[in-house]
């Protein structure tokens, strides 16, 4: 077989595969003038507008319909006051002391100098009501219909959605000798626990609330919370004041509000 004789296949291939790409782009340029032509005709689309979440944060304390929470997505720096240059009050963690996502009820919001956007938040430490700036872009706004209140002369827990009270929980409040503090707080974390039947209950709700009496209590710093009962604690009836400050509910209205109320959602205790 001589050269050319040996080429004249090749060269059909290659005939081949041009034609084939030849069709190929004939193909993608009908789709391309048949997309042009839908979109020609298609009603024009606006923009789609900014998250509500940032568009219309809030500039007051929050009001009985609705709190926004931030959902700390980056280590970011809590500060005096909203600008990037303002006094530094210490970091705040994406994840909390627990190991759960950083929640913070936002108290205020403001846009800075800069033309940034922060969030007034109320913080996880003593003394209770103590709040800082955090840049709004190290977080993610949420809507939060939910709070509770603590009424410690009835000693009763009442859960509000949209503002209309939904469920109310007789509970256990704080003695005379150690008081449930009054207040604004938070729903700092929710823990369900391993053991039920232990003192605890089955779930733990710190709250960003510490007892004004206690510094240092069964090894932690007095941090009050919402939760169960078992083991000895069923000794103190519900409707009574005997602990320590920490708000005690039956198993099952703690169950309730873990599993409906979230993180960050505003606790107020009269």
């Amino acid at each position: 077989m001589s050269r050319a004789d040996r080429t004249r296949p090749r060269e059909r291939r290659v005939r081949d595969c041009l034609n084939a790409l030849a069709v190929a782009n004939v193909v993608i340029a009908l789709l391309a003038l048949a997309v042009a032509l839908a979109l020609a005709a298609a009603p024009a689309l606006a923009a789609p507008s900014a998250p509500s979440a940032l568009s219309a944060a809030p500039r007051r304390a929050p009001g009985p319909e609705r709190a926004w929470v931030a959902h700390v997505i980056y280590r970011t720096f809590a500060r005096s006051a909203p600008r990037a240059h303002a006094r530094r009050r210490g970091l705040v963690p994406a994840v909390s002391r627990w190991g759960t996502p950083t929640a913070l009820l936002v108290l205020a919001s403001r846009t800075g100098p800069e033309g940034a956007l922060w969030l007034r938040v109320l913080l996880d430490e003593r003394p209770n009501g103590t709040a800082a700036w955090l840049a709004a872009n190290d977080t993610l706004l949420s809507v939060d219909r939910w709070r509770l209140r603590v009424s410690l002369r009835r000693r009763r827990v009442t859960v509000y959605r949209a503002g209309r009270p939904v469920r109310t929980f007789a509970a256990v409040v704080g003695k005379a000798a150690t008081p449930t503090p009054v207040g604004l707080f938070a729903i700092a974390a929710e823990l369900r626990q391993p053991e039920p039947d232990r003192f605890e209950g089955s779930w733990v709700l710190p709250l960003t609330a510490h007892s004004n009496v206690l510094r240092r209590f069964d090894g932690g710093d007095g941090q009050v919370a919402l939760h169960g009962r078992g083991g000895t604690s069923l000794l103190d009836p519900l409707g009574s004041a005997r602990s320590h400050g920490c708000v005690r509910l039956a198993n099952s209205a703690i169950a309730w509000i873990a599993r409906h109320v979230p993180a960050g959602t505003p606790v107020r205790v009269s």
